[in-house]
């Protein structure tokens, strides 16, 4: 193929299907968007989950490996008790925004990849 102009206001050629066209008829291409769609949803649940097992099943590992632990008293309060009845929340809080922002930002990207074809 040779370029000849740099005109922009050509006209596309005539058999460019829309891709949401594509995506509502499930073809090929469509299926190609949609499982990308799914799997960065996919990846991004799978390492919350990760970080919310880690974070909340190395408590008791914690606690069990390290006695000192489980005797802290920090304000008439144990330890545990307080990192279970009041810092987890936050840290749930913390996490389920960057969840919904992260998620958010991947159906931003995908709509505005759609929207460009």
């Amino acid at each position: 193929m040779r370029v000849t102009s740099s005109r922009r206001d050509a006209p596309l050629r005539g058999d460019v299907r829309p891709l949401t066209r594509e995506i509502d008829e499930q073809s090929n291409l469509g299926e190609v968007y949609m499982s990308g769609l799914m799997s960065a949803q996919l990846r991004l649940a799978g390492m919350v989950l990760a970080f919310g097992a880690v974070g909340l099943g190395g408590l008791p590992l914690l606690f069990l490996l390290v006695p000192a632990t489980r005797t802290l008293e920090i304000g008439r309060i144990p330890l545990p008790w307080l990192v279970l009845g009041v810092v987890v929340y936050p840290v749930a809080l913390v996490v389920a925004r960057y969840y919904v922002r992260q998620s958010e930002r991947i159906e931003a990207e995908f709509s505005a990849a759609v929207g460009r074809r």
